[in-house]
């Protein structure tokens, strides 16, 4: 689960996904059909993790990905008890694993959500704007101690890494850790909020 929210493995996620529709087909086969990989990269109706599969293959192929456009950010702090994660995606999806394996998933737009999903996009745009895309393999874990910012734009990975109180300090990368600690909160209660509805 951890490796497929960067949209950087089309295998991987294949093997979990549910998006085996003949029309998704073309993300995960060998043979490259640039025109049915645009209609997905282009449709904002589609799934941002779908979107972003298509554009990354575009782009591993040379072709054009068209205007820079951020599709999600993932946070990671490696915490005493073990790493602990959290995606946000443009279509309003969230994906949280705590440092103990468990997970929240919020499918959909939740409006509880909503504001503070847009506050993290808003402080991760301005930091994306200040660097460069990575253009190596993406790298292991960060360790104890440390955490990383990782953007998943249009144009390639961009990240942002080092020991957790100089990234909450920092003058870029603070206002997207405190976005993400405000949308940590927020899918944590809601989760926990549903699965009393559940018991």
């Amino acid at each position: 689960m951890y490796h497929i929210l960067f949209c950087d493995d089309a295998d991987a996620f294949r093997a979990v996904s549910e998006s085996s529709s003949d029309r998704f087909a073309p993300l995960f086969a060998a043979k490259f059909d640039e025109a049915k990989l645009r209609a997905i990269a282009d449709d904002v109706a589609v799934e941002s993790r779908l979107r972003l599969l298509a554009v990354n293959r575009l782009r591993a192929e040379g072709r054009d990905t068209g205007p820079k456009h951020l599709h999600g950010v993932v946070v990671e702090v490696a915490l005493d008890g073990g790493l602990d994660t959290l995606a946000a995606y443009a279509d309003g999806r969230v994906r949280y694993i705590n440092q103990t394996g468990k997970m929240s998933i919020i499918e959909g737009q939740a409006p509880e959500l909503a504001d503070k999903i847009t506050r993290l996009f808003d402080a991760s745009r301005s930091l994306v704007a200040r660097i460069g895309p990575w253009t190596k393999e993406r790298l292991p874990p960060p360790t104890k101690g440390n955490a990383r910012l990782t953007f998943l734009v249009s144009d390639g990975l961009y990240f942002g890494a080092g020991p957790m109180a100089d990234l909450s300090r920092d003058a870029m990368a603070g206002p997207v850790m405190f976005a993400a600690a405000e949308l940590l909160n927020a899918t944590v209660e809601l989760s926990l909020a549903a699965q009393k509805k559940q018991a």
